[in-house]
């Protein structure tokens, strides 16, 4: 039976790279001193005729921006000079493409297009009124699923735009990147359109990451990652700073939205999967239709980033890893405990502790770690459904008749 995230995560990634000419890399200046060094005597010449003068990209360090100076004349590039990171290969020149998997999730993201105001929040405006439509615990789960989504899909959009988005030295990638982080904008609209639609207090929500300590926790985790990374003066090139890239990406796509997203996307389905909070459970379930992709995004770019730079993937560095997911599964199992301290829904915290546990094996093993914990199962079959939008269904008392761009939701 597929999993309930199973959209494939792309072959290139599970295999090794039939590329075997490397990246391109600049060749160091003959003269120049090694760092903390002094310059080498170097034997005089006879003076040579003046060459015309040729532009070179200012910015020898590892990894090209896309920023450097124009050179006219230069030759054509090829599809074995481009790699994921610290690559000199043009990056305006988006063809030819070296990793299609890139290109074929932006190109689904595209399709898959949508925007808060399309979805009906009528019904869940009269419930969230009506002073018996909803129990407190329900209300909570609301309100601290809110908090923690509106300010966790800036967090992510903040990574990509100032920490991934320049170290990442590939045009195809950098293309979904962008899409990516239009996505998490409309995502952060959603939740301010439901915040809106309800009448909530929108500066006690949207401040929950620092006021509640579960969601708090969550984010300062989450932040680690991107500070190092956003610092003008870091640069990858080096096995310790790719290994710092490498930690970024998995700190993000691994652990946040492929694992800390979770407790609030089966607390909101179930919600709907009970004809209540209708529009509010809509809408997270198109949010976990991006994430999934977001997540298998991720994942590609990590395992193509291993293969092309083994020596990255060190027995310490994994158990770093191990430990990194490990304790991202003790923060969620966290937040559920918070945000649901009694059973409500069918649910309580110790299924998601087992829930958590099924969903970090199948996170490490996606990039190659193996199970971390023994025997783990999943508690929610039903969630493989929710990320099935793409076939006419009743969904929620709403029909969605294709899901594509937005233009075509129709509702009866």
């Amino acid at each position: 039976m597929l999993s309930w995230d199973d959209t494939p995560v792309s072959k290139a990634s599970n295999t090794a790279s039939t590329t075997t000419q490397p990246a391109s890399t600049p060749t160091p200046a003959a003269e120049a001193p090694a760092q903390g060094g002094t310059a080498t005597a170097v034997k005089e010449r006879p003076a040579a005729k003046a060459a015309p003068a040729k532009h070179v990209a200012p910015d020898k360090r590892a990894g090209a921006t896309g920023l450097e100076e124009v050179e006219f004349g230069a030759k054509r590039i090829n599809v074995d000079e481009k790699a994921i990171i610290n690559c000199r290969a043009d990056l305006n020149q988006l063809v030819p493409f070296k990793y299609n998997w890139a290109w074929e999730k932006y190109l689904t993201g595209c399709a898959n297009h949508w925007m808060p105001q399309e979805i009906n929040m009528t019904a869940d405006i009269a419930l969230w009124r009506d002073p018996k439509g909803l129990s407190e615990e329900e209300r909570r789960i609301i309100k601290r699923n809110l908090g923690f989504f509106s300010t966790a899909d800036s967090l992510v959009a903040n990574n990509i735009v100032l920490a991934v988005y320049r170290h990442i030295t590939n045009p195809e990638c950098r293309q979904y990147l962008l899409r990516q982080a239009f996505e998490e904008a409309v995502h952060t609209h959603a939740y301010q359109y439901v915040i809106e639609s309800l009448g909530l207090d929108e500066a006690e929500v949207f401040n929950m990451y620092r006021e509640v300590p579960s969601i708090h926790e969550k984010a300062a985790f989450e932040l680690q990652f991107t500070e190092e990374l956003a610092d003008p003066n870091f640069h990858t090139g080096t096995p310790a700073t790719d290994q710092r890239l490498l930690r970024n990406l998995i700190g993000f796509y691994v652990i946040m939205e492929g694992l800390f997203f979770y407790v609030g996307f089966v607390q909101m389905l179930s919600l709907g999967r009970r004809n209540k909070m209708v529009g509010a459970a809509e809408q997270f379930q198109y949010i976990l239709r991006d994430e999934s992709q977001h997540c298998n995004f991720g994942i590609d770019v990590i395992n193509t980033i291993r293969q092309e730079n083994p020596h990255l993937w060190t027995p310490e560095f994994q158990q770093e890893i191990k430990d990194l997911i490990m304790q991202g599964v003790e923060l969620e199992h966290q937040y559920a405990v918070d945000t649901m301290p009694r059973g409500v829904l069918g649910l309580n915290s110790d299924m998601f502790a087992e829930y958590l546990r099924y969903v970090a094996n199948r996170r490490a093993n996606q990039i190659g770690l193996g199970d971390l914990y023994e025997r783990a199962s999943n508690p929610f079959p039903w969630m493989s459904e929710m990320l099935d939008l793409n076939k006419e269904r009743n969904f929620f008392e709403t029909r969605v008749i294709e899901y594509q761009v937005g233009g075509a939701l129709k509702w009866d």
